[in-house]
């Protein structure tokens, strides 16, 4: 079983909890974790695997041998623990060696432009960080080393920033605290996609047992400028860079804002992103404000998590603060929350409302456009981004779920086409502005939409009036997530039926509204209602996606983490000029709910 979580999910309970443990008597299994021991690096991780030797539990030994973890386009993502198929010191040496191998393959220039080395404020980060820095310092590739924690979009900047041929960001995100995981951005600034990531894991593969790698100290490391911290001017152009990214200062006076990092890395960056651009009301969570990977005050460190933010909009309502921001741990991600109209509570924008916000406010409210840009969302966030960018002639494209896609498809388009990329979101609360960093920026994010949100304000709107004037323009469009369960090897068979049935025979309607065309990702045919095919330019992914009449769309894809089938869906309703906004709500809410019965059931 693989190690891999899905956004807010709790880590599944070992099994070995709830059974009886008995001796363990498949002898390859004892063999196999007698020579992890002996290859570990890590008397601690030695000693926590031959415990579970020791007591007998097949189970639990079977889990953490039944690895390594798959290194895919994320990285690494895993429990911490020993064994293969855990994050340890182990897996984190031989993975840096077989990213080395590859870098000095395929990169002539890897020793001098080095690798970034990053990591953030969970358990073991700072460990795992410096021994991926002296395994590269042994293979001959100087470390650019964080000296202390740091943001995830601090070392995609770096990257760039640097010159350098790769980064590693030693990060889990906003999974729960006993994860940990290793993410690995291309020299473009930009996470892996194939063939890298094919290509890494093959190396790591031909890597033998950790303590047969080479490895360099740190200090030693650094005696030989092997090993080089990030020095603080590369966060320093950073912030400057975000500062660039402004493009209204009215109405930031007096404007009250209260800010959590939850836990995480994003309180000295975002406040300084925050005070450079003159909002000097800032007031962090005081419960959250320090780095902690326990996370203490969260069941899990992830923004979009019902109660994830209630000590920061407690603390905004009784403060009277403006707007609520909150980055997840790495601070790669953003969430918004606004005081309702009656000001008596906040409300949680969706990762949607904030994409369209900040897509609106960069293409339609720039003082001074460039006449060929372009923006980049994904198959499963909202498609209204797409319809502001056709009303305003800014090139619009969209990618597979994940920010990866969007980034190198953004710098594909602009080599080929000389467009300026100026946005991009995921639904999952990613964005990005600009050129600074190739990935999300939470940091980045945070500063504009505080801008956007006191440009609104010395206009004589709130953000929620300015979404409703958004809406009003180019239709209310709602958004809804449906996930199936479906456990086990038949729950498996029955997801992958589903996907065939409605690949084979697509509906005509749902809920009334007419198919007008089919995408299939998988095939990479686009099929009409009446009959004309055109080919997808995109990855194949099996991913299927209704176009429906009037702008809406439903998508259906498997979970590639969980036992789950996930149905996403957008509808557009127009908003009559002299209909109450509230009313429009609700009936736009009703309309989705009802779509989403449909098409469950059409699905079966």
């Amino acid at each position: 079983m693989r190690q891999r979580s899905g956004v807010g999910q709790p880590p599944a309970k070992p099994v070995h909890a709830v059974l009886v443990h008995a001796a363990v008597s498949n002898t390859h299994l004892i063999q196999r974790a007698q020579q992890w021991i002996a290859g570990d690096v890590d008397e601690a991780s030695k000693a926590e695997l031959k415990a579970v030797l020791d007591r007998g539990d097949e189970v639990d030994l079977a889990d953490r041998m039944a690895g390594p973890l798959e290194f895919g386009t994320a990285g690494l993502r895993g429990v911490l623990g020993a064994g293969p198929n855990r994050m340890n010191r182990a897996v984190i040496i031989r993975t840096t060696a077989g990213l080395a191998a590859y870098l000095l393959a395929n990169a002539p220039d890897a020793r001098t432009r080095g690798v970034v080395v990053g990591y953030d404020g969970r358990r073991m980060s700072r460990e795992f960080a410096q021994e991926t820095a002296s395994v590269l310092a042994a293979a001959g590739i100087v470390a650019h080393l964080y000296p202390t924690l740091c943001t995830t979009p601090q070392s995609a900047w770096a990257t760039t920033e640097l010159g350098a041929v790769a980064a590693v960001m030693v990060t889990a995100s906003h999974n729960p605290p006993e994860y940990n995981g290793y993410k690995v951005y291309w020299s473009n600034g930009a996470q892996i996609i194939p063939p890298h990531d094919k290509g890494i894991a093959a190396a790591i593969d031909a890597v033998g047992p950790a303590c047969d790698v080479p490895r360099l100290a740190v200090e030693e490391a650094v005696a030989r400028k092997l090993v080089r911290h990030v020095p603080e001017s590369v966060t320093t152009r950073y912030l400057q860079r975000i500062a660039a990214l402004s493009l209204h200062s009215d109405g930031r006076e007096g404007l009250k804002i209260v800010y959590t990092p939850m836990h995480g890395t994003g309180n000295i960056t975002a406040r300084a992103a925050l005070l450079q651009a003159g909002f000097n009301d800032v007031t962090t969570v005081p419960e959250q404000g320090a780095p902690d990977g326990e996370f203490p005050t969260v069941r899990f460190p992830n923004p979009e998590e019902a109660g994830a933010l209630d000590l920061a909009t407690g603390l905004a309502l009784r403060s009277g603060a403006d707007l609520v921001i909150a980055n997840d741990p790495d601070a790669d991600r953003l969430a918004v929350c606004v005081p309702s109209r009656d000001r008596k509570s906040f409300v949680q924008l969706s990762g949607n409302q904030v994409g369209v916000l900040l897509g609106h406010y960069v293409i339609a409210d720039h003082p001074k456009p460039l006449a060929d840009r372009l923006v980049v969302t994904t198959i499963v966030s909202s498609p209204m981004l797409g319809v502001i960018a056709k009303a305003n002639n800014v090139r619009y494209a969209e990618t597979l779920t994940g920010f990866k896609w969007i980034a190198n498809r953004a710098m594909e388009l602009e080599k080929e086409t000389g467009t300026t990329f100026v946005f991009g979101y995921e639904e999952a609360l990613g964005y990005t502005i600009g050129t600074v960093v190739r990935d999300k920026d939470g940091v980045g994010a945070a500063a504009v939409f505080a801008e956007l949100a006191a440009h609104a304000r010395a206009q004589g709107r709130t953000v929620l009036d300015e979404l409703e004037r958004i809406y009003r323009r180019y239709g209310l469009y709602v958004s809804r997530q449906k996930s199936v369960v479906r456990k086990g090897i038949e729950g498996a068979a029955e997801i992958a039926a589903t996907m065939t049935r409605l690949r084979a025979h697509p509906p005509t309607e749902v809920d009334g509204l007419r198919v007008v065309a089919v995408n299939d990702y998988l095939t990479h045919e686009r099929r009409t209602h009446d009959g004309v095919v055109s080919r997808l330019t995109l990855p194949p992914s099996n991913v299927l996606a209704f176009e429906l009449e009037g702008g809406s769309r439903v998508v259906a894809r498997p979970s590639g983490t969980e036992p789950k089938i996930k149905y996403y869906f957008d509808l557009r309703v127009a908003v009559a000029d002299d209909e109450l906004f509230e009313q429009a709500e609700k009936r736009a809410s009703a309309r989705v709910a009802a779509l989403e019965a449909a098409f469950v059931a059409l699905a079966g």
